[in-house]
C-alpha cells in the first residue's frame, strides 16, 4: 500500500494513493459539512470530486458557499434539467437564459406552450434521477466525435460553434445524454436534491441554494424591472439579428461586424437619450440624479454620455463625487476580517454630504471637500460650487440607490438609475455568459492598462468586490426608476484581444489559475474583432480598452 501526504487547511494527512477527492474529504477535518463540497482544487487546478489523487499534494475544497462552487452546483442542475426535458420532450429546445432574483430564468420551446403541468412532470423526472443516484461521467471526445454526438441530439447551436473554432471541452454524460457547461460537474445526481422549479410565463425559474444559505432553496422574489431590462436586451439581439456566439462569429468571419457595432452603439445612445428626456420633462421632480451599479458596469462613461444628452435638452448638469466625502482613514469602519471596509456606507461622512447637498439645492455657494487618497484624509478646502435653479445634480457611486445616502432629499426629487453589464448573448442554448464574467473580463483589462494591476491581482481581489456588491448594490437595484444595460453584444470579441494574453500569463502556481483557465475557455469561443475603427470614442467599451473621449 502506497501512502501519500495531502495538505488540507495547513494540516498534513497521510492517505492511501489512488483515493478520490470525495474519499479523502471523509478522512480530513474540514470546516464545512461534506455535503456542500462540490469540487477539489489541487495545486490551483480545479478537479471533479471523483478524481483520483496519486501524488503528494495541496488539496483545497470548493463548496456551494464559494461563487465558483455555487456555479458548479447549479450547472450540474442544468445537466439534470436538460436530461429530464430531453427524455420527456425530445423534440423541444431548452434555453437557459439569465439570472433573475434567486434563480435562473429558462424557456422551453416546443409544439405547445409550457404549462404548470409540464413543469411538474419535469421536476418529477429530475427527482426520479436524483433518487436513482445516477453517475455523471466525464468524457474526453475529439472535436469530430462531439459534432457527431451533438448532431444526433439536435444541438445545432453547439455544432455551429464547434465547426467554427478548433476548441474541445470536457463533456459530461448522464444516462446516455451528453452536454457541456464550461464547469466541473458533481459526480452523482443524488447530490442535487436542493432545487425547485417555478412557473413564470412564458418560461420558468430554476431555484437553487444561495451562497449564504446552502441548505435551503429560497423563495422566488419577483424583480420586474430587472426582468424588463433582460427582455429589452433580447429584443436588441433580434434587431441586430445575433442570437448566440456562433452567429456573432459568423459576422466577424465574414467581415460584416461594422453594422453590428454601429447598431449596438446606436441602441445605447437612443436609450440614454430617452432617459435624458424623462429627466428633462420632469426637472422639478428630478433634481438629483443618482447612478449606481456594480464594478466595471461603465458608470463613468454612462454618466458623461447622460450629461451630454441633458445638455442637448438645454440643461447644464453638475457632478458630485461621493469619493470626496470619505471619512478620514482611521475612522473608516472595519470588515469582519479587521480590514478597512471602504465600500461600507459608513465610510462616507453622511452628515456632511447631506448638509452640503441641501445647501447646493437651495442655491447657496458651497466649498466642496477633496479627499487625498494617498494620505487617507479629507481636506475641507476645495472647489467652490453654486448652481442655478434648473441645474440637475448627478451623483454616481455604489450607494446611490440606498435611501440612507440622500435621506434628506425627498424621494420625489430623486431620479435613480441602475446600470450593469447584463449579458444576454449566450454561448449556446445551455451555456449563458454570466454578467459577473463580462464584468471581471472588463476589469482585468482596465486594471492592467490603467491601474498597473496584473490579471492575477484582479482575480484575487474579485471575491471581496463581489461581497461588497452583494451587500451594498444588488439589494437596492429594484429601487431604480430606470435600468440601463451597458453590455454590448460584440464586446467580448474585442476584449478577447486584450484579456486573453493577460490570462495566459497566470501560472499554475498562482491562486487565480483555475479562474483564468475558466475565463480563457469562454474567450476561446469568440472569433476576435481585430479592427476597432468602427467603435466610437464615446463607447462604454473604450472606458476599459482605452481611447475614450471622456476623462
Amino acid at each position: 500500500m502506497i501512502m501519500i501526504k495531502v495538505k488540507v487547511a495547513g494540516r498534513v494527512y497521510h492517505v492511501k494513493a489512488g483515493m478520490t477527492i470525495s474519499e479523502i474529504l471523509q478522512q480530513v477535518d474540514f470546516t464545512a459539512e461534506p455535503d456542500i463540497v462540490v469540487a477539489g482544487v489541487i495545486n490551483n487546478v480545479l478537479y471533479d470530486l471523483d478524481t483520483l489523487v496519486n501524488d503528494h499534494t495541496q488539496l483545497d475544497f470548493l463548496t456551494i458557499k464559494d461563487e465558483i462552487g455555487n456555479r458548479i452546483y447549479r450547472r450540474s442542475l442544468f445537466l439534470l434539467l436538460a436530461k429530464a426535458i430531453y427524455q420527456l420532450f425530445p423534440a423541444s429546445k431548452l434555453s437557459i437564459e439569465h439570472s433573475l432574483s434567486n434563480g435562473i430564468y429558462c424557456e422551453l420551446h416546443k409544439d405547445k406552450p409550457l404549462n404548470q403541468h409540464d413543469l411538474g412532470r419535469i421536476e418529477k423526472k429530475m427527482r426520479d434521477f436524483i433518487k436513482a443516484d445516477h453517475k455523471i461521467n466525464s468524457h474526453d471526445f475529439s472535436r469530430e466525435q462531439l459534432i457527431s454526438i451533438f448532431s444526433q441530439q439536435g444541438f445545432s447551436d453547439k455544432v455551429r460553434l464547434l465547426q467554427q473554432l478548433a476548441i474541445k471541452y470536457p463533456v459530461y454524460e448522464l444516462d446516455g445524454f451528453y452536454d457541456y457547461f464550461f464547469y466541473n460537474m458533481l459526480p452523482r445526481t443524488g447530490l442535487l436534491d436542493r432545487f425547485r422549479l417555478q412557473y413564470r410565463m412564458p418560461g420558468f425559474i430554476i431555484l437553487y441554494p444561495q451562497r449564504n444559505n446552502p441548505y435551503s432553496v429560497p423563495d422566488f422574489i419577483d424583480q420586474p424591472k430587472l426582468a424588463k431590462i433582460f427582455y429589452e436586451y433580447e429584443k436588441w439581439g433580434e434587431i441586430i439579428n445575433v442570437a448566440d456566439v456562433s452567429e456573432l462569429n459568423q459576422l466577424v468571419n465574414e467581415g460584416k461586424y461594422g453594422d453590428l457595432i454601429r447598431i449596438s452603439e446606436a441602441l445605447h445612445e437612443k436609450k440614454i437619450a430617452k432617459i435624458a428626456d424623462q429627466i428633462s420633462n420632469n426637472l422639478s421632480d428630478n433634481r438629483v440624479i443618482l447612478i449606481a451599479g456594480p464594478s466595471s458596469s461603465g458608470k463613468t462613461t454612462f454618466a458623461q454620455r447622460l450629461a451630454i444628452q441633458l445638455r442637448v435638452n438645454g440643461l447644464i448638469p453638475v457632478a458630485i463625487s461621493t469619493d470626496n466625502y470619505f471619512v478620514d482613514r482611521e475612522q473608516t469602519p472595519l470588515d469582519p476580517e479587521g480590514n478597512y471596509d471602504f465600500e461600507a456606507l459608513e465610510a462616507i461622512d453622511l452628515d456632511l454630504f447631506n448638509q452640503q447637498l441641501i445647501q447646493i439645492i437651495q442655491g447657496r455657494e458651497v466649498e466642496m471637500p477633496i479627499f487625498d487618497f494617498q494620505k487617507g484624509r479629507r481636506s475641507a478646502r476645495g472647489k467652490l460650487l453654486r448652481i442655478a435653479e434648473n441645474q440637475p445634480i448627478i451623483i454616481e457611486g455604489i450607494h446611490s440607490l440606498n435611501e440612507r445616502l440622500t435621506e434628506v432629499i425627498p424621494a420625489e426629487h430623486k431620479y435613480k438609475i441602475y446600470i450593469s453589464a447584463l449579458t444576454q448573448l449566450n454561448l449556446d442554448r445551455h451555456n449563458r455568459i454570466p454578467t459577473t464574467d463580462t464584468r471581471i473580463i472588463r476589469r482585468i483589462v482596465r486594471d492592467y492598462y490603467f491601474r498597473n494591476n496584473s490579471a492575477a491581482m484582479t482575480i484575487n481581489w474579485w471575491p471581496s468586490v463581489r461581497k461588497g456588491e452583494e451587500r451594498n448594490i444588488f439589494p437596492y437595484q429594484e429601487n431604480a426608476d430606470v435600468m440601463f444595460n451597458s453590455a454590448l453584444i460584440y464586446e467580448l470579441a474585442v476584449l478577447k484581444n486584450y484579456c486573453q494574453p493577460l490570462l495566459q500569463q497566470i501560472e499554475t502556481s498562482e491562486r487565480g489559475f483555475y479562474q483564468a483557465r475558466r475565463l480563457l475557455r469562454i474567450l476561446d469561443c469568440f472569433v476576435p474583432i481585430k479592427d476597432e475603427a468602427d467603435i466610437p470614442r464615446t463607447s462604454i467599451i473604450k472606458e476599459f480598452i482605452g481611447g475614450s473621449a471622456f476623462n
